[in-house]
């Protein structure tokens, strides 16, 4: 029997497009590498938001599960680092500017300046860190900036706890009702990292050099953003420099940060309502600015 093999002029059937289309959304299937629309792109990230929660838990225990003293470590770090801080900057070198309550100002500075700090650093690299991930599976890739961030602040809940018991024990006057816009400040400077990360991590993933300049950014900051001294009384030595300078330097994204935290602990920083304009008109305006942008690169993210 001879062995007949495929006529060389058959060709299988093809469906239209529409009819493709059509057969492929009935069954949930989606084409990969293109950026959906932003409805649906809103709507994945919502299905999505159990994984999410559970990988950014999984950040954090990940960071501590090698320390036998485990998330201990999230309370003790910022501690030591502010003991250190506290020796060279508000002894030895002198930068207390006629703050009364140096230790809560500090304190305050460093421990809301560390989560941000480790945003931009780990945020920025969300995407770059897991293309196995991103290449391998169908998922909104905002998820990970999201994550890394989310991770980031559930690490330094511990130590936010601490910083108002410092609080309280430092402050003269004791709590007032002010204290309690402390947590919604805290959820402003959240919002206003997932909009850092999010602008962060495709500027990186574009342009890969950018990564390394991350740890110098971040040390900029620290120095600039009155961690450990009153941006607003360094600028008033500086008396011939051009105004906007100052301006600049008092209502960086930062800096309106660590002011906006302060605000509500410490007397000597009474609230004002042009610093929560400031800091709600960043954060909201940097989370949507840099979820548009992430979301218009959605297509491109794991590519070569």
């Amino acid at each position: 029997m001879t062995d007949v093999g495929p006529d060389p002029q058959y060709s299988p059937p093809v469906l239209p497009d529409e009819d493709a289309a059509a057969l492929a959304a009935r069954h949930g299937l989606r084409q990969t590498g293109v950026r959906p629309d932003f409805v649906d792109y809103l709507r994945d990230l919502w299905s999505f938001r159990h994984l999410m929660w559970a990988m950014a838990k999984g950040e954090f225990v990940a960071d501590y599960q090698d320390n036998h003293l485990g998330w201990l470590w999230s309370i003790i770090n910022p501690i030591l680092l502010g003991i250190s801080y506290y020796l060279i900057f508000g002894l030895l070198i002198g930068t207390r500017g006629g703050i009364d309550n140096f230790v809560t100002f500090l304190t305050i500075g460093l421990f809301v300046f560390i989560p941000i700090s480790l945003v931009l650093a780990s945020g920025s690299k969300s995407l770059l860190s897991r293309m196995k991930m991103i290449r391998s599976l169908s998922f909104p890739k905002v998820l990970l900036p999201l994550t890394v961030t989310f991770a980031h602040f559930v690490s330094a809940i511990p130590a936010f706890v601490v910083l108002v018991v410092i609080a309280l024990i430092t402050e003269e006057e004791g709590p007032t009702l002010e204290w309690l816009l402390f947590p919604v400040a805290l959820l402003v400077v959240l919002v206003m990292c997932l909009g850092l990360a999010l602008i962060g991590s495709r500027l990186v993933h574009a342009f890969r050099d950018l990564a390394n300049l991350m740890s110098l950014i971040t040390r900029l900051l620290r120095y600039v953003s009155g961690v450990f001294f009153s941006v607003e009384a360094s600028i008033a030595r500086f008396d011939g420099a051009p105004a906007w300078v100052g301006h600049v330097l008092e209502y960086q994204p930062v800096a309106i940060a660590l002011t906006l935290c302060r605000e509500p602990l410490m007397a000597e920083y009474p609230v004002l309502w042009q610093t929560w304009a400031v800091a709600l008109a960043w954060s909201f305006g940097l989370l949507i600015v840099g979820f548009v942008y992430f979301w218009r690169g959605e297509g491109t993210y794991g590519r070569a």
